[in-house]
């Protein structure tokens, strides 16, 4: 296990001094080596969430859109100056504004605060990543419409040379990617357990299932409740995903159910690890 800084974590992975690393997805894209050894292995571990968004000053009233820089970077060379971007990103920048057809600028590389570069005078307008938009209202900054160069978060790399030739790494990467996968798919569900009275199982099953949408993953688990004369009663458990979870408690009280509890799932699993498949394609297994 190795702390490092942000920007030195995609490196380190693809010189293969280690052989998995979490990142943000904006700092791999714009550092990894092309074609070289590093490579995703989880995409989105759904934190760090942040986009890596143009911002204009707030005075260019006529600069709403890409087009219009690409208009402005003209009419500045026309004048023999040049566009002026402050980033720390320029590998993805320079794509995307040849993508929108802003073919003159310089890049003005920063490793500091971007967002008062305008201000300050070494640049015209700024790339930099925004997670609230907060700090770039307050130094009069806006975004331009098709300025989102990327969406980021956290991610999962990985060195897929030194995974190819160590089983053991390949066999701890499955555990973390089992562990990681189900915690994540299990903020989405909610497991509830509520008592409903009925004559057998078979019929609680039934009427559970008339909604399928929230009768569980694979359907409800019912047993038997054992109650001193208060009838014949069943524990009826089920797993439902959290925006059917009010449906779900409506649906069991409309069929009789009640004492009815809820509890946020840890994890789920499900007949395979997805990220695990893919990683073992990745590495020709």
């Amino acid at each position: 296990m190795l702390f490092q800084r942000a920007a030195d974590i995609p490196l380190k992975v693809e010189e293969g001094s280690a052989d998995l690393g979490i990142s943000g997805l904006d700092r791999y894209l714009e550092l990894r080596t092309e074609a070289g050894d590093s490579m995703l292995v989880m995409e989105d571990l759904g934190f760090g969430r942040c986009e890596l968004v143009i911002g204009v000053p707030d005075s260019w009233v006529d600069v709403t859109s890409m087009d219009d820089l690409a208009d402005l970077s003209i009419e500045l060379r026309e004048l023999g100056k040049e566009l002026r971007i402050a980033t720390k990103y320029p590998r993805l920048l320079q794509r995307h504004l040849f993508r929108h057809g802003v073919n003159y600028f310089s890049i003005v590389q920063s490793s500091g605060t971007l967002e008062a570069a305008p201000a300050m005078g070494f640049a015209d307008v700024i790339a930099d990543i925004t997670s609230s938009g907060v700090t770039m209202r307050e130094n009069r900054l806006k975004p331009v419409g098709g300025g989102t160069i990327l969406a980021s978060q956290a991610c999962l790399i990985g060195n897929k040379r030194l995974l190819a030739l160590e089983q053991s790494a390949v066999e701890q990467t499955e555990s973390l990617l089992e562990h990681v996968e189900a915690y994540l798919r299990a903020r989405d569900f909610f497991s509830i357990t509520a008592n409903i009275r009925g004559d057998s199982p078979e019929e609680i099953a039934a009427n559970v299932t008339r909604r399928p949408e929230v009768s569980g993953l694979k359907g409800p688990t019912i047993s038997k409740v054992y109650a001193d004369n208060l009838g014949t009663w069943y524990a009826v458990t089920m797993v439902v995903p959290r925006d059917k979870l009010l449906v779900a408690v409506d649906h069991i009280r409309r069929i009789g159910g009640g004492s009815i509890t809820v509890l946020q799932a840890h994890y789920v699993f499900q007949d395979q690890c997805e990220a695990y498949q893919d990683l073992l394609h990745e590495l020709g297994k």
